[in-house]
């Protein structure tokens, strides 16, 4: 449990579902960490429940907003010295209908958000530690974005080019830096009710596995990309589904 030792941590979007989930589990095998999320409140809780200053921070703002991004990369480094690993949690789906009539600008904010943020929350990594002294970048896609997903189509879209990019990254960022990229189908959290709330026996009958995901599900296999167990995997998507998927589901 104490493969993350001494190793320092950005998670965005952490203040709840699976980007506390992971950061949890991040503290727990030793790393120290650094949370963002909109809501001041709900991430001071966070913090708190973490551990506090010793081994978490938070830094309010907005997941694609470039002050918001540099100052928390800032603050990581002057805080606690390093910044060895990167979660791109954060992501948007604030729309529900076919794609092709989804507003220009709703579908612009979803990519500001859930693809050109990770792209530049990866640059600063890159420049204000890992470019220099290696480490590992994790992308929170879905499984959306591995085939069609009509009603949540643009999100599913936007997950495809997080999935695109990881691979880019990739190979641009070796050797001294991996990225993967996670692929989650239903997790029992606040940003995925609409998808199970009220019936979620109807809704785990397809999984193989007889249920909806926890974020403790994604923590694990997340931990594991940025540890050096996963020393030698990079550019991988790692589908996280119950086995769904097999079957034709979602």
């Amino acid at each position: 449990m104490n493969s993350l030792k001494d190793r320092v941590a950005i998670v965005t979007g952490a203040s709840r579902g699976i980007g506390l989930g992971i950061a949890r589990e991040l503290v727990q095998r030793g790393a120290k960490i650094c949370l963002t999320a909109r809501k001041p409140d709900p991430l001071a809780e966070a913090v708190n429940e973490l551990g506090g200053p010793d081994v978490a921070i938070g830094v309010p703002g907005r997941a694609d907003d470039q002050a918001h991004r540099e100052e928390t990369v800032a603050r990581t480094v002057e805080t606690f010295g390093r910044l060895d690993m990167l979660v791109n949690n954060t992501g948007i789906n604030p729309v529900f209908g076919p794609v092709i009539d989804v507003d220009p600008q709703v579908a612009a904010k979803v990519f500001a958000v859930n693809v050109l943020a990770p792209l530049a929350w990866t640059r600063l990594a890159r420049d204000a530690w890992m470019g220099e002294h290696g480490g590992a970048v994790v992308n929170v896609a879905s499984v959306a974005g591995l085939r069609a997903s009509p009603g949540i189509g643009l999100y599913g879209v936007s997950k495809a080019a997080l999935i695109r990019l990881t691979m880019e990254l990739a190979v641009e960022l070796g050797p001294g830096i991996r990225v993967n990229a996670v692929a989650p189908a239903v997790v029992k959290t606040k940003f995925a009710t609409v998808l199970y709330e009220g019936r979620e026996a109807e809704a785990s009958a397809a999984y193989p596995l007889k249920r909806l995901g926890v974020p403790e599900d994604i923590a694990g296999a997340v931990a594991f990309l940025l540890s050096e167990d996963a020393g030698w995997i990079t550019g991988q998507t790692i589908v996280l589904d119950g086995g769904v998927t097999l079957a034709g589901g979602l």
